[in-house]
C-alpha cells in the first residue's frame, strides 16, 4: 500500500530555501517575452528583497503582489 502524497506547499524559489512562499515576483526579460507574458518566482519573507534586486537589477521586474496561500 502507498502513502497518499500531502498537499503540495509551494516554496521560495531562492537557492536551498525550503520556507512556504509568501509572495510573487512576476517578471519578464523583454529582449524574448512579449511585453504581456509574466513568469512568476516565489519568495519568503526573509528572501524577497534578494530576489526583487536580482530581478530589479537587470530590469526583469513588473511586480510583486501576495501569494495566495
Amino acid at each position: 500500500m502507498s502513502a497518499e502524497p500531502g498537499p503540495a506547499v509551494d516554496t521560495c524559489s531562492a537557492k536551498g530555501c525550503r520556507a512556504d512562499a509568501v509572495w510573487q515576483l512576476r517578471w519578464n526579460n523583454p529582449k524574448i517575452h512579449t511585453p504581456d507574458r509574466r513568469k512568476v518566482w516565489l519568495a519568503c519573507e526573509d528572501h524577497r528583497e534578494h530576489l526583487a534586486g536580482f530581478l530589479g537589477a537587470r530590469g526583469f521586474l513588473r511586480e510583486t503582489v501576495a501569494h495566495p496561500s
